[in-house]
Formats: C-alpha cells, structure tokens, sequence
C-alpha cells in the first residue's frame, strides 16, 4: 500500500461538524436561545410593525440556515443536435396522422 498522498474517502467529510462547533450549539441550544432564533424574532417583529425593508434584511441574513441553496445544473447535451421543430397543428389529430406529418429530415 503507498504511503502518503490523496486517497478517496480519506479526511473528514466536506460540511461536517468538529466536536468544538457540535458542544458550542448544543449548549446554545440548551440555553434556550440561538442566533437564529434571535433573526428570526428579530425578522417577525419588524414585519408585524410594518418595517418591511427591515424585515427583509434580516430574512436575509437568516434564509442560507434555513433554505439550502440550489446547485447549479449542466444543461449541456451530448446527444446530437437535431436542428428542427416540431409543431402539433390545433386541430385534434391521431397519433399515426401527427407522426406522418412529423417525420424527422434524412440525413
């Protein structure tokens, strides 16, 4: 076995939590009150008091703790590319007419 070097799974997984960061937010947590809760609150009483532009910034501030982001998609094809459109006409028609009617060009 090689000594050294990158090996798959080695480390500690990308987003996990060290044990010093886990006892931090589980004593805030059993003190009764987190950052997050003070946003929120915070969040809520500025909206009840009509302060939307208020509300908004601590929303924020607090929704990348609340809502994952998105990850970015690749929309790339590796198929080959056809080149035409295909429109259905209005009038009901048969599967067997609209495939007639839809041949894709020869090459």
């Amino acid at each position: 076995m090689p000594r050294g070097g990158r090996r798959e799974g080695a480390g500690r997984p990308a987003g996990s939590v060290t044990v010093r960061n886990r006892e931090i937010i589980e004593r805030a947590a059993a003190e009764g009150i987190t950052p997050l809760e003070v946003m929120l609150q915070a969040m809520r009483q500025r909206w009840g008091a009509g302060d939307v532009d208020g509300a908004v910034q601590v929303a924020e501030k607090a929704a990348p703790y609340i809502h994952a982001r998105l990850s970015a998609v690749d929309a790339t094809s590796k198929g080959e590319r056809l080149g035409y459109v295909i429109t259905a006409p209005v009038e009901a028609i048969d599967a067997d007419e609209w495939a007639q009617q839809h041949q894709p060009p020869r090459h």
